[in-house]
């Protein structure tokens, strides 16, 4: 069993997303939605450091997420 938060420095497809400033539980951070329905699924945070070419981290709920093998 693979545990964890997937986590990405950047959307592959950024009209999928959109992105709502989010100030609840005393954090400021950004949500990630589903642009064609408004679901959440998941954060973006920035500044922490990770040696990213974006300085983000995309977190998103592993139930939202659809891996498909990438093409040879």
């Amino acid at each position: 069993m693979v545990r964890g938060w997937p986590s990405f420095f950047d959307p592959k497809d950024t009209d999928a997303v959109e992105l709502v400033h989010d100030r609840s539980h005393g954090m400021a951070r950004t949500e990630v939605l589903c642009a064609k329905c408004g679901s959440h699924l998941g954060h973006v945070f920035e500044g922490e450091g990770y040696p990213t070419p974006t300085d983000q981290r995309y977190c998103i709920n592993s139930i939202s997420l659809r891996l498909t093998p990438a093409e040879s």
